[in-house]
């Protein structure tokens, strides 16, 4: 039988076979003699122990789409992250960070602005032009009204989509919106997982429906990018894509150079400047950790 690990805790795998529902299972110990652990995401072959109990063993791994460490997660899909326009204001640049750890692992991601009926329009447009101009499909909602619920579900239909974002921004509120088994407020994703006291320390899939997953990391509110180079910080910004090999200096990185096509093409209103001065922003602070 063949189903994706939902939720990982103290060596016991929770295992969704989609047709038959989730199985508490061990993993074989050939996977430690291979130094393989299983992942939340991964998609594995089981065999039932015990029926009644829910209860059976992890006899292969399947092989991943992509793999993630922190969090520890295989088969994501695509990423939605989500910000507030309002209460809190959002932070474009810890945004960026969000969207540059994803750019860096090669899975798309999309931005959800909750609170939308909290701005007027020209706000709303305001971030639409800085995000979809960099190619980012951009989604506006007032999830407590259930408003915009229904291209956020079509975004979602069938993948595995790792939510993303700051307290606050509404992840609690859609993944409830989403489906009816799992309230996030005590963190559970069925009564077999309520072994699992500690639900904050956990990433878990939450089913939604066939093949559709949403994958939670509570507290995980800011993405890790010491592991991108400063010089190739400039390959994740997708506006500047068109403007590479047009500078002046081979390997120009758009900050200080002479004669950049990038800066050039920021000062005619081609690339934003509210995502270039975060652009300058991260690439210090990357320079200053790598110096040390």
């Amino acid at each position: 039988m063949q189903g994706k690990i939902m939720k990982g805790i103290a060596g016991f795998y929770y295992v969704d076979t989609v047709e038959s529902g989730i199985y508490e299972c061990k993993a074989k110990g050939i996977f430690r003699k291979e130094k393989k652990k299983p992942l939340v995401g991964d998609n594995v072959e089981i065999v039932v122990t015990h029926e009644g109990d829910r209860e059976g063993n992890i006899i292969s791994i399947l092989p991943r789409e992509n793999e993630m460490v922190r969090p520890a997660a295989a088969n994501v899909d695509q990423a939605l992250v989500l910000f507030a326009l309002k209460s809190p204001d959002p932070n474009l640049l810890l945004l960026d960070r969000f969207l540059l750890s994803m750019e860096k692992r090669g899975i798309s991601a999309a931005i959800l602005f909750n609170k939308a009926d909290l701005v007027d329009g020209p706000e709303r447009e305001k971030h639409r032009k800085i995000y979809s101009g960099s190619g980012y499909k951009v989604f506006f909602s007032s999830l407590k009204a259930g408003v915009g619920l229904a291209e956020i579900r079509e975004y979602l239909e069938g993948k595995t989509t790792l939510l993303a974002g700051p307290s606050g921004a509404g992840k609690s509120t859609l993944t409830n919106a989403c489906q009816d088994n799992v309230r996030m407020e005590v963190g559970e994703i069925s009564a077999k997982l309520m072994r699992g006291k500690n639900t904050t320390r956990h990433t878990q899939l939450i089913p939604c429906g066939g093949r559709t997953y949403l994958m939670d990391t509570p507290g995980f509110t800011s993405f890790d990018i010491e592991d991108i180079e400063k010089e190739e910080l400039r390959f994740y910004y997708n506006e500047f894509a068109p403007f590479e090999g047009k500078c002046r200096f081979d390997g120009c990185v758009h900050v200080h150079e002479p004669d950049c096509a990038v800066k050039a093409a920021l000062d005619e209103g081609r690339i934003n400047s509210d995502r270039y001065k975060n652009y300058c922003e991260i690439y210090e602070a990357l320079k200053g950790k790598q110096r040390y």
